[in-house]
């Protein structure tokens, strides 16, 4: 045997209901031992996993309190229990075949899969009251081959992962509960969206504020730029004005070149009129 066993891959199927409903079709118009003897056919029948219908039949219900009340607390137990609650108090059902007490092995599996989708040996044979590992993935293969539940065998570690479990019948009453579980599920979504909402509007927040420094930053440099651009431009034309003296228009002086062209007006004091 392999050391990993990947098995139940295919889709449930739906046959199943057709199998209870013949059931409780042949059910709806027996009376006293046909009755009885419907009810041991649908224990044994090897497709039928689910019996809340027939429970309902108003001639089955009878049962529960009249003498052959064992024969209702079997079906019942089929629909709500597990293998471990029928070996704790056999004396309250009917002696269960070997294929009816290997079917509620398989529903005590699936009971276990629901709850948990990672079930170790060690649960499962104390549930199941099996002393033989080998026994044990025996009767998980057969549950996977009749479809009620998809997993796989980890042998190393002996676990079984459950990836697929087929619903057992609900309980009466147990409906609140379920109503329970569904809205502490809705109110953690709602939790969860909230959070989600929240961390939305922060982090919108923290992007419009990075914009705004980004632009203002932006801005400050184009500011920047202008300034020194202006002032590298002052600072040009004053070099210019220091470079070329003061223009024509605004100075008296003259020019050194002007100065050497100037001739002199002035007499020379040695020569007179009579020289």
């Amino acid at each position: 045997m392999a050391q990993d066993m990947l098995l139940g891959n295919e889709e449930p199927s739906t046959s199943k209901e057709t199998f209870l409903q013949q059931f409780c079709v042949l059910a709806k118009n027996a009376t006293g031992e046909a009755l009885l003897d419907v009810i041991k056919q649908v224990l044994d029948a090897p497709n039928v996993f689910v019996f809340g219908e027939l429970l309902a039949e108003p001639n089955v219900a009878e049962l529960k309190d009249g003498p052959d009340a064992k024969y209702y607390n079997t079906l019942n137990l089929f629909a709500y229990g597990t293998y471990k609650q029928f070996r704790a108090q056999q004396q309250d059902y009917i002696e269960l075949t070997p294929a009816m007490q290997k079917k509620l092995q398989h529903l005590t599996i699936v009971s276990l899969a629901i709850k948990t989708k990672s079930i170790p040996y060690a649960v499962l044979l104390n549930e199941l009251e099996i002393d033989n590992v080998r026994h044990l993935e025996d009767i998980i293969i057969e549950a996977i081959y009749a479809d009620i539940i998809h997993g796989k065998l980890f042998q190393n570690t002996r676990i079984l992962e459950v990836d697929y479990a087929q619903g057992r019948d609900i309980p009466p009453g147990y409906t609140g509960k379920i109503v329970e579980t569904l809205q502490a599920w809705v109110n953690s979504c709602d939790g969860v969206s909230n959070c989600i909402d929240m961390q939305i509007k922060y982090a919108n927040t923290e992007k419009a504020k990075r914009l705004y420094n980004k632009e203002r930053i932006e801005q400050e440099l184009i500011n920047l730029k202008k300034v020194l651009k202006s002032q590298a431009s002052d600072s040009d034309e004053s070099m210019q004005i220091d470079t070329h003296g003061p223009g024509p228009s605004g100075s008296s002086g003259m020019s050194q070149q002007e100065l050497r062209k100037k001739p002199s007006k002035m007499k020379n004091p040695r020569s007179g009129p009579g020289m």
